[in-house]
């Protein structure tokens, strides 16, 4: 359990910064209601947010799906940054989370403003590999939240508990087809027949902005990189793996379902991660 002393010291809460201990939310906002919210987590390094276009982008996606008034980039980056300079963090793990505000008990929307906030966190010490489990529940590829990041994570609450009750660290999620999807808080990426792969779009994981990037820079470097539909079948007998996320960069994956994999970092998992790490090393916001 997360102790009190591990919260951060001030949050931003529609464009005022405030003390934790006196920050609050409506009890009928309907992002605690109902789920009905968005959200990104991206990292800042030396005190700049990194690929916050990307990430900004990827937001209004979200919030068009759900028919939420995105932020614009200006208010976004300008959060980000006073609760950054609040809890005195310049390397941190950041959310920005944005619901329809106030609304009634069911479904419906109210007629309020969106409610927004931002926190800043240290960034998490991840070991340097992980086991993985596959769950027995799929993700729904055709649903209408398929591929939108949103505040509806009561499914990878309970997968990422199962995955910590069979000792691994990240959950993997088949789709209804059978096909590999993503992890809770991650993308997947494996090796078959020497070519590195990864779950096309239409297997319903989320577009992942380490995915692309890690897709971008590994282009860059001459390394093929296939978008296709994989069995489930085909990553669970894999030798070589590894999941992507904003926090975690590129991380090899050491077991999957109790199996331990041949290679740990594999050559194709060391390549990604070299060029994924040249590109945030470099001056340009991605």
């Amino acid at each position: 359990m997360t102790s009190m002393s591990a919260m951060p010291s001030h949050l931003w809460i529609n464009g005022h910064v405030l003390p934790s201990a006196v920050a609050r939310l409506s009890p009928f906002d309907h992002g605690w209601l109902v789920g009905d919210g968005a959200f990104e987590t991206l990292v800042a390094r030396a005190g700049v947010p990194f690929a916050l276009r990307r990430h900004h982008e990827r937001l209004v996606d979200s919030c068009a799906a759900l028919g939420i008034e995105p932020p614009t980039l200006l208010i976004f980056r300008d959060a980000l940054l006073a609760v950054m300079r609040a809890t005195g963090h310049s390397d941190a793990r950041l959310r920005f989370t944005i619901s329809s505000g106030d609304g009634p008990m069911g479904s419906d929307k109210g007629e309020s403003m969106p409610t927004m906030t931002a926190v800043a966190v240290a960034v998490p010490a991840w070991p340097p590999s992980t086991a993985v489990v596959t769950v027995p529940w799929t993700r729904n590829e055709t649903g209408a939240l398929a591929g939108f990041k949103t505040t509806s994570y009561g499914e990878n609450v309970r997968a990422l508990a199962y995955a910590k009750a069979h000792s691994a660290g990240e959950a993997i999620f088949p789709n209804t087809r059978g096909l590999l999807c993503e992890g809770t808080g991650s993308n997947v990426f494996l090796v078959i027949d020497g070519v590195l792969t990864t779950p096309s779009l239409d297997s319903g994981c989320l577009p992942g902005i380490t995915r692309a990037l890690v897709l971008e820079a590994c282009g860059a470097r001459g390394l093929v990189i296939q978008e296709i539909p994989i069995a489930m079948a085909d990553f669970t007998a894999c030798e070589e793996a590894f999941i992507t996320s904003s926090t975690r960069d590129v991380m090899p994956v050491s077991h999957i379902d109790g199996r331990a994999l041949k290679h740990l970092p594999g050559a194709f998992t060391a390549r990604a991660a070299a060029a994924l790490a040249e590109l945030m090393s470099s001056d340009v916001d991605p």
